[in-house]
């Protein structure tokens, strides 16, 4: 009796001691876990580096400008030096276009219109009235104008065949014929920034373009100086000290375009080509 009774305690009494101590093990196996957790990282030890980000897709390349030049009667070689600045980069796109193309919607096809040298008048009468509405609209609706001399005269507001989207007059008009040669421009702070000239003068062809001053009209804003001339040329009677401290380069907005006037030929100058594509740039907005 005696050696089963101390069997059956020793059999109910061992059973809660293990489970005791089994308990107590997994607690200190936890508590040591948390513990190590806890633990500050060694000094000099490096941190787990995050995972890298996937790699971003290449920027989207811009698309070419699409530029129209309009080569008609009244043009001169104005135009075929306009394809050579624009035409062999691939910013841009060129393409001549006659008075009668500018009629049926050739402009809806180009981000910027380039009118080049020659004779504005005679410009102006093969555009016809149709066709100066059709420039006008373009630029009204935000495509980019870029004159050049005669350009500048059709862009101007003084005569009663021109365009009006710069607001701006020719000075001394009676002795527009002064003569052709070389002239220094001074460039503007904000003509460096948007055609990117380094040098504060620069030397460039003129062939009798507009000396521009600022007009009267209520409907277009002030343009802003992007260059003067600093040197003239006073021929055939035109009289000396008119045209220093008068507008080269002009640059104002019509609507929500853009419109660029040069009075002389930055295209028939070496080294001054890139003034041409900056400032078709600046007039398609991407500037």
């Amino acid at each position: 009796m005696r050696r089963g009774g101390e069997a059956e305690w020793r059999g109910k009494g061992i059973m809660p001691l293990l489970a005791a101590i089994l308990a107590a093990a997994a607690l200190g196996a936890g508590v040591a876990r948390v513990e190590e957790a806890a633990k500050p990282a060694p000094v000099g030890a490096a941190a787990a580096e995050p995972a890298a980000a996937p790699p971003s897709a290449p920027a989207a390349k811009p698309s070419p400008i699409r530029v129209v030049c309009f080569d008609i009667a009244g043009t001169g070689v104005s135009a075929r030096n306009m394809k050579k600045c624009l035409d062999p980069s691939p910013d841009f796109t060129f393409q001549t276009v006659t008075a009668e193309d500018i009629r049926h919607d050739a402009l809806s096809k180009c981000d910027v219109i380039v009118c080049p040298g020659g004779n504005a008048p005679k410009q102006a009468q093969n555009l016809g009235a149709d066709g100066c509405q059709a420039i006008r609209e373009f630029v009204r609706s935000g495509g980019g104008y870029v004159g050049f001399c005669a350009g500048s005269y059709l862009a101007s507001a003084h005569f009663t065949w021109d365009l009006g989207i710069l607001n701006a007059k020719a000075v001394d008009r009676d002795h527009w014929a002064r003569g052709n040669g070389n002239v220094t421009l001074k460039i503007t702070p904000e003509g460096k920034r948007i055609l990117g000239a380094t040098d504060e003068i620069v030397t460039c062809y003129y062939a009798q373009g507009p000396l521009l001053e600022p007009s009267n009209l209520t409907n277009v804003p002030p343009y802003q100086v992007l260059a003067t001339f600093n040197s003239e040329i006073a021929k055939k009677g035109a009289p000396s000290g008119v045209m220093i401290g008068t507008t080269a380069i002009a640059a104002g907005d019509y609507g929500k375009g853009h419109v660029l006037c040069f009075s002389p030929h930055p295209e028939m100058t070496k080294g001054l080509e890139d003034f041409v594509r900056r400032a078709v740039r600046w007039a398609a907005g991407r500037n």
